[in-house]
């Protein structure tokens, strides 16, 4: 009997186009993934399963065209398979869907609240973001997770801690590639955020100042004790003199009462 596996006969990520050559509306739609993807190798130094795609291909049919998120998160699949990296990823080739995806709003909408929300929860992929810098009466950043087969917008939160990822994420102003404003981050549990490579020099430079500083105020604080242990010395010294000086006038002035015949012990 002839042995047949269907997928065997699919296409290999090789074999598929890398992108939907469709160029991004704004360059925040690359960095903020890219932000993400690079916190994410700060935090994870060691663990190899995982992968972070952005701007990615992400296959599920043979016959359709990928979808493809601004960013997206998947847990349990490697890191990296050789050099070369991934061309795309093939959910038949990883048997792992995505996690989370990620959207970046622009001026222009590409279907963020509509046809691409429906297509993830179709996937299966648990959490769905949205970010909107652009809005100014709504909520900027929007999580949804999949509840029976459907999208529900978890309550508004910041950061909003995603317990299947072991992470929380959310939006504050930092530093990034030199630029300075509104960013996405992953937050640890107890609430902080996880460092840029800028922030964290930022960081390090501000605590070897402060160290350098609270050296230079001891280093003062030292000098100055020891200015008032020389000073209180000498006024011991001093003080000492004086007493020297003072006992000698009493001798001198004893020895001319005993001089006139007057005894200096019956004065007292």
């Amino acid at each position: 009997m002839l042995n047949y596996d269907p997928l065997a006969c699919w296409p290999s990520s090789e074999e598929l186009p890398d992108s939907d050559d469709t160029p991004v509306d704004n360059e925040l739609q690359d960095l903020i993934p890219g932000l993400l993807k690079a916190l994410l190798a700060i935090a994870w130094p060691e663990r190899m399963d995982w992968y972070f795609g952005v701007d990615m291909g992400i296959y599920y049919d043979p016959d359709l065209p990928a979808i493809v998120p601004d960013g997206f998160l998947s847990l349990g699949v490697e890191r990296f398979y050789d050099e070369n990296l991934r061309p795309s990823y093939v959910l038949w080739e990883e048997r792992r869907v995505p996690v989370l995806a990620l959207e970046v709003v622009s001026q222009k909408y590409r279907g963020e609240y509509s046809t691409k929300k429906a297509e993830y929860a179709k996937l299966g992929i648990l959490y769905y973001v949205v970010y909107n810098p652009n809005r100014r009466r709504k909520p900027r950043l929007e999580v949804y997770k999949l509840i029976n087969g459907a999208y529900t917008a978890l309550e508004d939160g910041n950061p909003v801690w995603l317990p299947e990822i072991g992470l929380g994420i959310g939006m504050e102003r930092g530093t990034y590639l030199g630029i300075p404003r509104q960013w996405l981050y992953w937050y640890n549990q107890q609430g902080e955020k996880l460092l840029t490579p800028e922030e964290n020099a930022k960081l390090a430079q501000q605590e070897t100042q402060e160290a350098k500083q609270e050296t230079q105020e001891a280093k003062q604080e030292a000098q100055q004790a020891k200015q008032e242990a020389q000073q209180a010395k000498q006024e011991a010294q001093q003080a000492k003199q004086e007493a020297q000086q003072a006992q000698q006038r009493t001798q001198l002035l004893a020895e001319q009462l005993r001089s006139l015949g007057i005894d200096p012990d019956s004065l007292t």
